[in-house]
């Protein structure tokens, strides 16, 4: 498109201000419009075949799911997969990368003179506390769901996609944390600490998530994880006990 559109330009200035130029904006503003809708379209077949992955991953097994099971449940080629992901694995870690994605995105658009912590909880209540209780993010798992998601969590292809997925998201948050406190991921620790701290917070969560008996729902416990961080993480009070008191 930049190409196109630089030609454009040099033919509307070519022929003199006026009709000329006018055409060539008219067409550069086209292209875009163009380019905007493949783009949405290529992240919208990108995440259906990265959800259709983890939900046949769930329902079938992690063994019993093929790349052309995948494809043919999104409507597209085999081939089609393969240009977005090299295998089930990296699928499934898409969607932790794109959600992360979406939070660093939110945070950067937060009001500036939202404090740091507030900024970062309310960016992950809308990821993972939708307001829909029906959100698989936010529902009390049953517990068959919950075995089946650590199945699959247990694969090390998966583990392997998933923590090369988080250090990526952890960069690309911690770009919005600097650019919101003033400091350089390049060469402040800072915002590469607390991206790096946020995601143990999330890791925290889910796990907890995923093992509690009896089962728990997910949205309450980023929020819990995120007041903890928010607080410095100080010690929970110890309960009294039982001897000294009558004692």
């Amino acid at each position: 498109m930049d190409e196109t559109t630089g030609a454009g330009a040099g033919v509307g200035a070519g022929l003199g201000e006026g009709a000329g130029a006018s055409g060539a904006a008219g067409g550069a503003e086209e292209a875009r419009r163009a380019e905007g809708l493949r783009e949405r379209k290529k992240r919208q077949t990108r995440a259906a075949l990265s959800h259709t992955t983890i939900a046949l991953a769930i329902q079938r097994g992690w063994s019993n799911v093929r790349v052309e099971d995948i494809a043919a449940a999104v409507n597209v080629s085999e081939r089609t997969f393969r240009n977005y992901f090299s295998g089930k694995a990296e699928a499934i870690a898409a969607a932790h990368f794109d959600r992360m994605e979406r939070v660093a995105r939110t945070v950067s658009a937060r009001p500036a003179a939202e404090p740091l912590w507030e900024a970062i909880g309310a960016a992950l209540r809308v990821e993972f506390a939708s307001e829909d209780a029906a959100a698989p993010q936010s529902s009390t798992p049953v517990p068959g769901h919950r075995e089946a998601i650590r199945e699959v969590m247990t694969e090390p292809a998966v583990q392997a996609e998933v923590m090369r997925a988080d250090q990526q998201a952890q960069g690309v948050l911690a770009k919005a944390i600097g650019a919101r406190t003033g400091t350089d991921p390049a060469t402040d620790l800072y915002p590469k600490l607390v991206a790096a701290t946020v995601g143990a917070a999330i890791g925290a969560a889910l796990t907890h998530w995923l093992l509690a008996d009896p089962p728990v729902p997910l949205g309450p416990l980023i929020t819990e994880a995120l007041d903890h961080l928010a607080a410095g993480l100080p010690a929970p009070e110890k309960a009294p006990d039982s001897t000294s008191a009558q004692s």
